[in-house]
């Protein structure tokens, strides 16, 4: 992968980010990467959309993890359903969560809480994946998107997509991405600050929700 050269003022990136360092220790790049993309998402927001590739796109060119975790918010009426959903095809394997995950996306003005399952349902089909009626009978999957919140709150995530990008460097503390056009340099500033990995074993590359790495497209 390449790494793409600095184009931005420092000032300018200092402008565009915000450190958590009170709460650094919850959010740390995957075992074996230096960098990470860490982002708290509602598949039924409109930002969340259009921030998904842009992640993505950026985390494939910098080479570095992305860990999504689920932030569904209570004013979205079918956020938390399609969370589960996009666990139950985690479970199938990490490719076809994140392409659920981007379909959704890609059909979200279409969707409302009476035909999420319609769209669950045809995504299963076109993927040969066979949907149980029931597709979180003991709970876990909730619980895991709940857990997701629950760290969510810990760091008092209020809006959807929260981007952070974390390094594994002792200045590096993680930073909030408010300004999406500077995430490649921001990505480029930890990588910078982060020592090498002592072991030559890679992070996997791209998304996954929780403690799971995919690789983004």
């Amino acid at each position: 992968m390449r790494i793409l050269t600095r184009t931005f003022a420092v000032f300018a990136v200092a402008l565009s980010i915000t450190a958590y360092a009170a709460d650094g220790p919850l959010l740390k790049p995957p075992p074996g990467a230096r960098a990470a993309i860490v982002v708290f998402e509602d598949l039924e927001c409109e930002s969340c959309a259009e921030a998904y590739p842009v992640v993505l796109d950026t985390a494939k060119v910098h080479n570095v993890a992305v860990v999504l975790h689920d932030f569904p918010l209570t004013k979205h009426p079918w956020a938390f359903e399609a969370a589960v959903y996009a666990r139950f095809f985690d479970t199938k394997s990490e490719k076809l969560g994140n392409d659920f995950r981007g379909y959704i996306y890609s059909n979200q003005p279409q969707i409302n809480k009476g035909n999420l399952q319609q769209y669950a349902s045809k995504f299963a089909n076109d993927n040969k994946v066979p949907l149980p009626f029931v597709i979180d009978p003991d709970g876990k999957l909730k619980d895991k998107v709940n857990a997701d919140v629950n760290l969510g709150t810990q760091l008092k995530v209020q809006h959807t997509p929260t981007i952070y990008v974390v390094g594994t460097g002792i200045d590096t503390p993680p930073a909030e991405v408010t300004d999406r056009s500077q995430l490649g340099q921001i990505v480029e500033d930890a990588l910078a600050k982060s020592p090498p990995a002592k072991k030559a074993t890679p992070a996997k590359i791209g998304t996954k929700t929780k403690k799971k790495a995919a690789t983004p497209k």
